[in-house]
């Protein structure tokens, strides 16, 4: 690994180059990086979507971004306008790690407006790009980086994409890489999902719940402390119950608590609603710690 500057190369042969970029079809000869080179070892998620998108999306990314930094995921995005952009905001707004993936030399802030976003992730995150410093963006270096942010991830996400977005190029490198490929269902009435739901049409994993994307990572969500602290006395009493027995029945929370199956079977269900606990084979247990 050599450095020029505040920019570190790691070769395809160094030990800290990324052993799951390594092994896709094409992968780059040297990455040139700016920022914390670590995050190249944590799981990281791509998250990706077009450029002009709606409200709906914009949020979603930013949810996306904060649910990962609290499990400890990275955010893998391209730092473009539109869904990258709130993607990595999400995930620095829950103190959690991005790295951005360039179509231009690292060193180069593309686009202009992102300024303080690139600045945010040099000293938080990593920027990274495949090209030397001071090359130029252009037109073909953007779908050429896509393969890049799909190999560097265990799963991508895709939030909205026209029939013509970028990020469905990120989608069948993900695909032809063995990438999981999930999908954010939109209305199908809006430009903005016409590409996310042809995806789910051709088989990438629909999202109900935005937990949905890490359990599918082999992942135990994190529960957010907002919700744990919304809870009603009720609620709270039965959710701390089951989190210090684990996996436990209805019958052992009356007998615990005192209470009537009409009363626990209520609140079991207003958790489940939640997404904090949930039943199978009559035990219940905790789906978000």
């Amino acid at each position: 690994m050599n450095k020029c500057g505040n920019i570190r190369i790691i070769k395809k042969e160094d030990k800290a180059y990324p052993e799951l970029l390594r092994n896709i079809k094409d992968p780059p000869k040297e990455l040139y990086c700016i920022g914390d080179i670590r995050l190249l070892a944590g799981k990281k998620l791509a998250v990706v979507g077009s450029r002009k998108c709606s409200e709906y999306g914009r949020t979603t990314a930013m949810r996306i971004g904060e649910t990962a930094a609290r499990n400890n995921v990275t955010v893998v995005s391209g730092m473009a306008k539109g869904i990258d952009r709130f993607a990595h905001l999400g995930a620095l707004k829950a103190g959690g790690k991005t790295i951005a993936v360039l179509g231009c030399g690292v060193n180069i802030c593309y686009p202009k407006e992102n300024r303080e976003l690139y600045e945010r992730i040099a000293s938080q995150g990593l920027l990274i790009s495949e090209l030397p410093p001071d090359t130029p963006p252009a037109p073909y270096t953007f779908p050429q980086r896509n393969r890049i942010i799909s190999g560097l991830s265990e799963a991508v996400t895709v939030v909205e994409a026209g029939t013509g977005s970028g990020a469905l190029i990120t989608a069948e490198s993900a695909a032809s890489q063995g990438r999981d490929v999930f999908a954010v269902p939109g209305n199908i009435n809006s430009q903005y999902s016409l590409g996310t739901n042809k995806l789910l049409t051709d088989g990438a994993t629909p999202i109900a719940v935005i937990d949905d994307i890490f359990i599918g990572m082999g992942i135990s969500p994190a529960a957010d402390a907002k919700e744990v602290d919304s809870l009603g006395a009720d609620e709270e009493m039965v959710y701390r119950l089951i989190k210090e027995n684990g996996e436990i029945t209805v019958d052992f929370i009356c007998r615990s608590l005192g209470k009537t199956p009409v009363w626990v079977n209520g609140i079991v269900a207003v958790l489940e609603i939640k997404g904090l606990v949930a039943y199978n084979l009559g035990k219940i247990f905790i789906a978000k710690f």
